[in-house]
C-alpha cells in the first residue's frame, strides 16, 4: 500500500463518490480471474485494489469526523502494525 495512492484516492472519493472506487474494484477483481494474466499482472491488480480499499476505509474515518491527515496516519499504522504480528 502506498500513502500517497491513498491520499489521492480518498480526494478523489470525497470530490465525486465512493461508488466509482467500489465499482472499480469490482471490475478490478473480475480481471484477476482471466486464465492468461502473469504473476506480476495480478500483483500490479492487487496493489491497485489493495490501495482502493485503504481509500475507501480512510473515507469512513474522515465522514466518522477523524481529520483527513490523521486517518490517513491512523489507516497506514494499523496496516504496519498488521504486517508486524
Amino acid at each position: 500500500m502506498k500513502l500517497p495512492i491513498i491520499k489521492h484516492l480518498a480526494n478523489f472519493i470525497e470530490e465525486n463518490d465512493q461508488d466509482y472506487v467500489i465499482e472499480t474494484i469490482e471490475t478490478l477483481e473480475a480481471l484477476t480471474e482471466v486464465p492468461s494474466l502473469k504473476d506480476e499482472e495480478l500483483d500490479v491488480i492487487g496493489e491497485l485494489i489493495s490501495n482502493m480499499y485503504g481509500a475507501i476505509e480512510v473515507d469512513k474515518m474522515i465522514k466518522e469526523g477523524m481529520p483527513k491527515k490523521e486517518a490517513l496516519n491512523a489507516f497506514m499504522k494499523r496496516v504496519l502494525g498488521s504486517i508486524d504480528t
